[in-house]
Parts: structure tokens; sequence; C-alpha cells
């Protein structure tokens, strides 16, 4: 008997279908849905510049001041966005050679921290509480998060700004609370319902600010 995949799951892994079927006609519909998948992020980056070129500037150039005068980034997201968080983290404090380090820690990566927090207090205050007891005024916190929404993403920004940090969201969809909150001083919202797509632009935007921010600390902006 033949086993029939069907729906998204038969969409995605149609080699999961043992009926007879069309090899070529399988590979062009991959070869076309990859054509369509990197001719929509590439529209999709080139309209940031648009949207956020100029705003990214004046971002690099805080970033710069609050480097300088000593401060530290710190970076925080749930799941995909985390490792995004962790991958802020490491641009700054461990760029390519020929870059300048940059003091910068994730909030993510202690996980027995995450977990004692989240069975003692509770998920929701998982950042804020770091943020509380690392943050000084000047530092930079860099939140993301693909829909904008998320709850202990949100109140870490709120304990940053209380301690007269910068802050820093990087969101998808329509901004969802981040673009709600008057506690984000930069918001950066990559326009897609697509979390595929939100997390490949969201990776361009934080390295554009890493970039400028280097050309804002050798005085280049």
């Amino acid at each position: 008997m033949s086993t029939r995949v069907e729906g998204a799951l038969g969409a995605l892994y149609p080699f999961l279908d043992d009926r007879p079927a069309d090899l070529d006609a399988v590979l062009a519909a991959v070869a076309t849905s990859t054509a369509e998948k990197a001719a929509e992020i590439v529209a999709l980056r080139r309209s940031l510049v648009t949207e956020h070129g100029q705003r990214l500037v004046d971002c690099a150039v805080r970033c710069a001041a609050a480097f300088a005068a000593g401060g530290t980034l710190y970076a925080f997201g749930n799941g995909g966005s985390s490792t995004d968080a962790q991958d802020v983290a490491q641009l700054f404090l461990h760029p390519p050679a020929a870059a300048r380090p940059l003091p910068a820690i994730s909030l993510t990566h202690d996980v027995a921290l995450i977990t004692a927090l989240s069975n003692d207090v509770g998920f929701d205050v998982v950042f804020a509480r770091q943020v509380a007891a690392f943050g000084r005024a000047g530092d930079i916190a860099v939140g993301l998060s693909t829909s904008g929404g998320s709850a202990n993403v949100v109140r870490g920004f709120a304990e940053a700004a209380q301690r007269g940090m910068v802050t820093i969201g990087i969101a998808g969809y329509e901004g969802g609370r981040m673009a709600e909150s008057d506690v984000v001083d930069h918001l950066f919202v990559v326009p897609s319902a697509s979390v595929h797509r939100v997390q490949e632009a969201q990776t361009t935007l934080y390295h554009v600010l890493w970039e400028l921010t280097q050309h804002a600390l050798a005085g280049e902006l």
C-alpha cells in the first residue's frame, strides 16, 4: 500500500510520499520555491535601506558614544531570537580581526540562571532580572523578537529604560508590543509575516548596526 503525504508536510517534503512521482517536476518545484524565497528576502532587505537607513546611522552613533563611555551591550530574545542574541554579543565582542572588540553579553547563554528564574520566579522576568543585576546607565539593551510581542523582552526593555540604558528593539510583522511601547529608543521592524524572512532580515539589520558602530567609533560617521 502506498503512503500519501498531503497538506503542508507533503508540500515541504514530497519525498515522504512513496507513490510514483515525476522527479523532474518535484525538482523544478523545489527550484522555483527556492528562487522565490531568495527574491523575497533580497527585496525585503532592500526595503530596509529606505525604511531604516538613517535611523541605523543615528542608532550606531548613540551606541558608539555608549561604548566610548565604557558601556556594555546586553542582548536577549527567545527561541531562534535567543541564538540571534548570542550572535549579536559574539559579533560585538569577538568581531573579525581588523575590527575593534566591544563589551557585549548575551542574557540567554546561562541555562542554569534562565531555568532558575523561570522555575522560582517566572519566565517573564528572565531578562529583566538580569538587566537589573548587571545594567548601568549608559549601557545598551538589544532585544530581538520576530513578533515584537515577547513579554519577557518587553519587560527587559522596561527595566533597561528605568536604569537609563539605550534600548534597541529588533522586531518583525508590525512591531507588536515593542511598537506600542514608549521604552524602546530605537526600533527596527522587518515588515513581513514570515518568521523565516524576518529572522534573515534581522540578521542583516544587526550586522549593519555593528558595522556602522565601528565606523562611528573611528570617527567616520
